[in-house]
């Protein structure tokens, strides 16, 4: 990896520290940032001085913390997918949506709700509690193994139809959704309209800690295949000389995005455009170099989601804006720059 990248990844790091920072201290109980650095200092038991409220460290341990980390979590989860699928797909107008994964978590949550929630709760303990979080992962699941299952052939999965494939199994979900929106009651309208428009308002410690696992894993592996999407971009013949196994390569991409989107959309709802926008602002800027690409991804996604995040819940307060909303607003622009930039590539 070069000092450039490096220094680029470095500058990404410090831009994420300070609107963690930022997002920590702002909200209806004012926080100074030399207030927030000593709670985390008194907490971690670094200083035992209190330069704060109790209601200061109360807000900030119970409420805001946790949603920040879980914004940091969701969207460098969104982001790394992103430029993994663009770089699988070789096309920068790719998103993990475009393979069924955030369809198939909202069709199986919309249906866990419509069947009322209450039945499941009955269930007792934790897959009871989190029956619409655990419903939309294992639609997420599910619905990616039906479209690489169509797209593979004889061992090997061809790009073109994956492609296809996921978009026929997104039309389709996304009917069902319709179908089971119109049978639900006047009560289940509202719950299934904010899940499906993306919020961060359940963040809690427990719900980071479930996260973690999930998001972690595609975060630190999916950097260590960067080369060989800069290999895979060449085509898959070329890829094969250079001794990089193309058909393993794939799934394990799509494993990886899977289990990163899966799990984001069953604890935030569905939240547009991160994966899509944030790879393609780090390659017009910087580089397509995937050395940089799908690091940069998660540092720049991380800190997107949390900046919108702050907007979302201070700009109608006491209310609360879904958090889809501001990254549609965000990110349609942007994607309707790419479609056109692309259409002036190809006159040429």
């Amino acid at each position: 990896m070069s000092k450039k990248i490096k220094l680029i990844l470095l500058l990404l790091l410090i831009l994420l520290l300070v609107v963690v920072i930022i997002s920590s201290c702002v909200g209806a109980v004012a926080i100074t940032v030399p207030e927030f650095l000593s709670i985390i200092a008194y907490k971690t038991g670094i200083s035992e001085t209190m330069n704060f409220k109790p209601q200061q460290a109360a807000v900030l341990m119970n409420i805001r913390l946790p949603r920040v980390v879980l914004g940091v979590l969701i969207g460098a989860g969104l982001g790394i997918s992103g430029a993994a699928i663009q770089g699988l797909f070789r096309n920068p107008l790719a998103e993990p949506g475009l393979i069924g994964i955030s369809a198939g978590a909202t069709l199986c949550a919309v249906l866990v709700i419509v069947l009322e929630v209450s039945f499941f709760t009955k269930i007792g303990g934790m897959i009871g509690f989190y029956a619409i979080s655990l419903a939309a992962f294992m639609g997420a699941c599910v619905t990616t193994f039906i479209v690489y299952r169509m797209s593979s052939r004889h061992g090997k999965t061809e790009i073109t139809t994956l492609l296809l494939s996921g978009i026929a199994i997104n039309s389709l979900a996304l009917g069902f959704v319709g179908l089971l929106t119109y049978m639900a009651t006047n009560e289940q309208l509202p719950v299934i309209t904010f899940w499906s428009l993306g919020s961060l308002g359940g963040a809690s410690w427990e719900t980071v800690s479930g996260l973690l696992p999930f998001i972690s894993i595609p975060i630190v592996l999916l950097p260590f295949l960067a080369k060989s999407l800069n290999a895979m971009t060449l085509g898959d013949a070329q890829a094969l000389h250079m001794g990089i196994n193309v058909v393993n390569m794939k799934r394990i991409i799509i494993i990886l995005a899977t289990m990163a989107v899966g799990a984001s959309v069953a604890v935030a709802g569905v939240i547009g455009f991160i994966g899509l926008i944030i790879p393609h602002i780090l390659r017009m800027t910087f580089t397509a170099d995937n050395r940089l690409v799908v690091p940069g991804s998660a540092l720049l996604g991380a800190a997107l989601l949390t900046a919108a995040d702050m907007v979302a819940r201070t700009i109608v307060a006491p209310a609360e804006l879904p958090i889809g909303i501001l990254t549609a607003l965000i990110g349609t622009p942007v994607f309707m720059y790419i479609i056109v930039t692309e259409r002036n590539k190809n006159k040429l």
